[in-house]
């Protein structure tokens, strides 16, 4: 996968968690991305391609100031541990923002 947004970063595998990126920033700082993330970030660069680079700006700046990050697709449901990192959705980053996606979709209406 191309982390080009992250390239900046050293990539670093963690043989615990081998499916999420972990990415180092320096010795102190580091973080995680777990795929699904990746997807919502492509999302938010398709609808949002004016504010995306603010978004990427504004995660990095939320991991420089917690240290320790791990980015999940959901709290209840993440499958990316490592003790002492705090987890966040990229929701947390997009609404601080104010920049949203309207979730459309909805159950089927088939055996209502």
């Amino acid at each position: 996968m191309n982390y080009e947004d992250f390239k900046q970063f050293k990539l670093v595998k963690d043989n615990d968690n081998p499916f999420t990126p972990h990415f180092v920033i320096d010795e102190e700082t580091d973080f995680y991305i777990e795929p699904i993330v990746f997807t919502q970030l492509s999302g938010f660069k398709e609808r949002h391609p004016d504010k995306y680079q603010l978004i990427i700006d504004s995660l990095i700046s939320r991991v420089r100031q917690n240290k320790k990050v791990i980015f999940v697709g959901d709290y209840e449901n993440y499958f990316t541990e490592k003790e002492g990192y705090i987890y966040l959705e990229l929701l947390d980053i997009t609404d601080s923002l104010k920049i949203f996606v309207e979730d459309k979709s909805r159950g089927s209406d088939y055996g209502d």
